[in-house]
């Protein structure tokens, strides 16, 4: 799709915006605040200078990363050593999602027009790849991919003549078309591959994707692992643009659930943060981030690989405050909020970075240009 890759033109420049003021509270009080644990923010050395565009731990030692020019990234030891290789015959392509199944096995997708969309998977830790599936269509755009379990995941793609040609895995190996069960797209509708979190999944069969691109920015849902799909409206702005619209979307369980986005060329103050209490159905803004310009990705701080089934009754969280702490990051800068954007904690001295990922509540890594990686310990 001509304006996503547009897109991918512009963001690709790395653009920066100077961090505005921190946004007032709301719902949080002085005490709540005060007491909120700080994150440490530590780089490392990844051994490469290309940008970074997705991270995805495995555990608090196991971490994987992708990259640009065919690249992608190991630690095995929390990030005290990173190696970083270029998959063969792929250097020309980029890979905006990588998805850690454990320290031998990952997968990652390339996003590119026509058949420099691909997807690839390892066995042996890296050491060689297997490409699984490659775009056939000259048209198509494929954005970013979330798994339930480590054989069964779901591949976003930009629409073409109206239809998401949407791809599921139930094995690991074979990726099928399921375009036919998505909503109809509308005129340009597409996602954005800045940071390979434009799809989520929960639980066993819950997932959402994000769009924009297109007159409304949507979040497309299924509670049946892909088999049927609904779509509601967010209020994220600006949209309505090529370069708007949802982003990143992460749920932290079957309810509640948070999306970040705005126009992906564009500095100043947006409203780039909303979330949801339902499912997906309703959204509304929360505070905007900190930093001035689009959300590239954002994220609860969890373990997106556990199988969180939790139905999101007790709105209480049971006083565990750290689920629904968020973090969320783009070219302007990133910052940390303990109330899911209620309010927001600049993360000092940070910037441009696409990616951000928790292993554990207290653990998670920042994916940067020029090769950068950051740890973030709560």
């Amino acid at each position: 799709m001509a304006s996503n890759r547009l897109c991918v033109a512009v963001i690709a420049a790395g653009l920066g915006c100077s961090p505005e003021q921190r946004a007032p509270s709301l719902g949080t009080s002085t005490a709540e605040l005060q007491s909120a644990r700080q994150p440490t923010v530590t780089p490392q050395e990844s051994g490469t200078t290309v940008r970074f565009f997705a991270v995805s731990p495995v555990d608090a030692r196991v971490v994987w990363a992708s990259g640009n020019l065919g690249t992608f990234a190991r630690t095995l030891d929390g990030g005290q050593r990173w190696v970083s290789r270029v998959v063969p015959g792929a250097e020309t392509l980029q890979f905006r999602d990588v998805e850690g199944v454990s320290k031998d096995v990952a997968y990652l997708l390339a996003a590119g027009a026509g058949e420099n969309s691909r997807i690839f998977k390892t066995g042996d830790g890296g050491d060689t790849w297997t490409e699984e599936i490659r775009n056939s269509d000259p048209n198509g755009f494929w954005d970013c991919f979330a798994f339930w379990t480590p054989r069964r995941g779901i591949l976003m793609a930009d629409s073409v003549n109206n239809r998401f040609p949407v791809h599921r895995t139930t094995d690991g190996q074979r990726w099928v078309d399921i375009g036919d069960r998505l909503p109809r797209a509308q005129d340009g509708e597409a996602a954005f591959a800045a940071s390979g979190t434009c799809a989520a999944t929960q639980g066993g069969s819950n997932a959402w994707l994000a769009t924009g691109a297109s007159a409304v920015a949507r979040i497309l849902r299924t509670t049946d692992g892909g088999n049927t799909w609904r779509a509601s409206a967010t209020p994220i702005q600006p949209q309505g643009t090529p370069t708007s619209g949802n982003v990143s979307v992460d749920f932290r369980d079957a309810r509640r659930g948070i999306v970040g986005g705005g126009d992906v060329a564009a500095g100043g103050p947006q409203l780039n943060v909303a979330r949801s209490r339902d499912g997906g159905k309703k959204w509304s803004l929360t505070t905007p981030t900190p930093f001035e310009g689009a959300v590239f990705g954002i994220t609860y701080t969890r373990n997106h690989r556990e199988d969180d089934a939790d139905d999101g009754d007790d709105d209480d969280d049971g006083g565990d405050r750290a689920l629904r702490r968020v973090v969320a990051t783009g070219p302007g800068g990133a910052a940390w909020s303990p109330d899911e954007g209620g309010s927001w904690n600049l993360l000092a001295g940070i910037m441009n970075c696409w990616a951000v990922s928790f292993a554990t509540q207290r653990t998670g890594w920042l994916g940067c240009g020029a090769g950068r990686i950051f740890r973030i310990d709560f």
